[in-house]
């Protein structure tokens, strides 16, 4: 189990430097997208998207910085830090078509107030994202969909409303998205 104090400068530093130098494609998800994004919501890890096929250097990677694999499945690596300023960091491996597509479109912002350039899904691809996660994990449900009404809510002018409908139509929920709306 890791320590909520992980020291995040450290992480994004060592991820950002290492993968590029790597020539990893990576992208920003996650507690840190939403901030990305204008929501400020407590997060305890750091979560990017990756392309599936660089699965065997991110192992060694973060197996050499001290980190261990709790996880691994074809979708995800979990990994946590044996020292607990490492904290967790968790890759979603890109092999289908929705994930491979969010990693191509997303755009380099400022996190972390201003620290770091990394490049973040876009909004309509953290909502997919975290339709996903409500429905992988049904004790998500409520916090997901406050932070997806809040996305819609700050940014419903800007947003490309048919892939935000294709996300909901995709995890039949549909409604959920007409009652965003009607409330906006």
């Amino acid at each position: 189990m890791y320590n909520i104090t992980m020291d995040f400068l450290l992480v994004f530093k060592f991820l950002i430097t290492t993968l590029k130098r790597h020539k990893i494609d990576f992208a920003l998800i996650g507690g840190f997208a939403l901030q990305a994004a204008g929501i400020t919501r407590t997060t305890r890890d750091v979560d990017l998207v990756i392309l599936s096929k660089d699965v065997t250097k991110i192992k060694d990677i973060m197996l050499k910085a001290g980190y261990e694999l709790i996880h691994e499945s074809e979708d995800v690596l979990n990994f946590a830090g044996k020292k607990f300023e490492l904290g967790r960091v968790d890759f979603l491996l890109a092999h289908r078509k929705y994930a491979l597509v969010m990693l191509e479109r997303a755009k380099e912002k400022s996190v972390l107030e201003g620290r770091f350039r990394i490049k973040v899904v876009r909004i309509e691809d953290l909502i997919g994202l975290k339709l996903q996660a409500s429905v992988n994990d049904p004790k998500r449900l409520r916090q997901d969909m406050a932070d997806i009404e809040q996305l819609i809510r700050n940014n419903y002018s800007k947003l490309d409303m048919s892939l935000v409908k294709e996300y909901f139509q995709l995890f039949e929920r549909e409604q959920d998205l007409q009652d965003i709306v009607k409330e906006i």
